[in-house]
This record gives C-alpha cells, structure tokens and sequence, in this order.
C-alpha cells in the first residue's frame, strides 16, 4: 500500500506536489475522483481530494487520515457524521483567497461587459446590444466577508466600487456591513463568499434572490450548494438575473461526471447547470477560481507541509474542526 494517494491532482497540480513531495515518501497520483478511478480497496494510508471526491464508508475505519486540498472542509464533516468514524483531516485554509477574490471580479466585469457575447459577435463583427457597464460606482455586495470576501471588498473598493459586507462576525476593518435584507434590494453585484455549513445550505435559494434588485448580476466563487441552480435558472427565464458567473456548482460531483464523460443524467440540479451554460449573459468556469501559479505552489507547498507533519507527528498543521 502506498503511503499517500493524491485524488483529483490536474497535470500541474500533480507536478508542483512532486516537486515539494520529492522522492522520499511513496506517493500516487490521479486527475480522477475517488469514484471515477474505480478504486474499491484503500489504495493508501492517507488521502488527499479536493472537493468532488466520495468517500467510500467502507475505508473510513482503516484510513490513517484525509487531506482536502480546499479552503472548505464541509464534505469532510459529513463524511465524519455519516460514518460515524472521526478521521483525523486537515486543509488548507489561506492558500488562494486572492486567487478566488480575483476570479470573482473577473466574472463580474466579464458580466457587466457582456464579454461571452462580445466574443461571439467578433465572427459577424456586429455591435448591436453589446454596450456594457462600468465598475465604477457600481454597488457591490459580498456576503460572507472572510479571507475570499474581504479580498473581494479591497479588489472592489479599488475600483472605485461602493462597497457592503454581510457576514454574522463584521471583524475586518474598512467594511460597511449591512443585513442582507437590506444588502440585496440595494445591490448591483451581489457576489457570495461564504463558507458552506448546514444551517445556510441553499441560502440564495429563488425566494432569496428574487429580494435582490431585478437586472442584479450574481457571482457564486464558493459552494454550489449555496445557490441551487435550479432556482437560479428559473431568476434567468425569468429576467431578473440579468448575468450569471459560477465557478461552484451544486451537486457539482454529478454535474462533473457528465460533463467528462459525456453521459446524461436525470439530476436536476445538473439539468439546470447544463442548460444555464448555453444562455447569453451566463459564465461557468471549473471549479477552477483557485487555479493561478501562485495559488498553486502554495497549495502544493502547504499540501506536503500538512502530509510531513502527519508522518512526523500524528496530527495536522492546520486540522478540521
């Protein structure tokens, strides 16, 4: 059995971990999840996914322990909770909140200039409704305001944004909090940074959103499970998104499954992902906000600086609750 099974390490990813890792510890590596790779017998003492994986109940008795190479840890809980067994795990929480902050601008401005239209006008080079917005002065709200979404704040304060927090600790200096009840009539952005748990699964549900101010542009660079997409196709039929930018997904595994693979599925969260994607005015991405050369080797880095101080100790450096 191999000490360390890495899951869902895409090609550079994979290179940056062996590059830290070096030849000392027998290690494997798979662009798979955990289901996707047909693995049935624990094919190492510690496992390390990102956040598409499932964990089989039968290993969690003989796992030595689980790395998420995510900011999130939510599905680790669960996992924990169903079986019953209280895996030791780690993850990585300051990695690449500047990373994801800089996606989330990217989608909006990308929105607010109607850029997937842009590009697909280029071909008859027609202008007609492309005239976008501008940033400045633009309201942007970001709900959840931790190490991602007060990155968010300062990328927007710098563009001359005019700027509102929501989140239940308001500790970071220089933000306006509001309630969002208050936040969402108001807003022209509405940008979600919150950390996913039980209680505000499904928080911008269609009820929610449909308190926002109609013509709102909504950017979801946290968990999918936060914003069904089924509600969220249903605000785009009918007008009151008036842009889409998603970098999570919910039942994000499935909705990967299909993708990669080709095969439909009867889920209905992914039948509504599937069908967001082909409309104007949306952007989709791949879970993939985290993914710069900086985020990256500091994932890979603070990956192996959790896995050596498994082996050495026993416990991780930066443990889940």
């Amino acid at each position: 059995m191999k000490k360390i099974c890495f899951y869902e390490a895409f090609e550079e990813e994979a290179e940056a971990l062996k590059f830290y890792l070096g030849d000392h510890v027998d290690a494997m590596f798979t662009d798979r999840t955990i289901q996707e790779s047909g693995h049935t017998d624990l094919p190492a003492a510690l496992i390390s996914t990102r956040t598409q994986s499932v964990f089989p109940d039968a290993w969690a008795g003989s796992l030595a322990g689980i790395l998420t190479r995510s900011t999130g840890y939510d599905h680790i809980l669960a996992y924990r909770e169903r079986t019953g067994v209280p895996v030791p795990a780690g993850y990585l929480p300051l990695y690449c909140h500047r990373a994801v902050a800089e996606q989330a601008m990217l989608l909006w401005m990308a929105l607010l200039r109607k850029l997937s239209v842009q590009q697909r006008q280029f071909h008859t080079f027609r202008r007609d409704g492309l005239t976008g917005q501008e940033c400045q002065a633009k309201r942007l709200l970001v709900v959840g305001v931790g190490n991602i979404g007060s990155e968010v704040c300062r990328i927007g304060t710098g563009l001359d944004m005019v700027v509102r927090g929501v989140d239940l600790d308001p500790r970071y200096e220089g933000v306006t909090y509001c309630e969002i009840d208050e936040g969402l009539p108001w807003a022209d952005i509405v940008v979600c940074a919150m950390n996913l748990t039980e209680i505000n699964r499904g928080y911008f549900c269609y009820e929610r959103l449909l308190q926002a101010r109609p013509g709102v542009v909504f950017v979801n660079v946290a968990r999918g499970e936060l914003s069904p997409t089924t509600g969220l196709l249903r605000l785009m039929e009918e007008g009151h998104l008036s842009g889409l930018g998603l970098d999570a997904y919910d039942h994000e595994s499935a909705l990967a499954v299909a993708l990669r693979t080709g095969r439909p599925s009867e889920d209905e969260q992914v039948a509504a992902a599937l069908a967001l994607a082909k409309r104007d005015h949306v952007i989709f991405t791949p879970h993939n906000a985290f993914n710069t050369v900086e985020a990256v080797a500091r994932k890979s880095e603070q990956s192996i600086q959790q896995m050596r101080h498994f082996l050495e100790r026993g416990e991780f450096l930066w443990p889940v609750p």
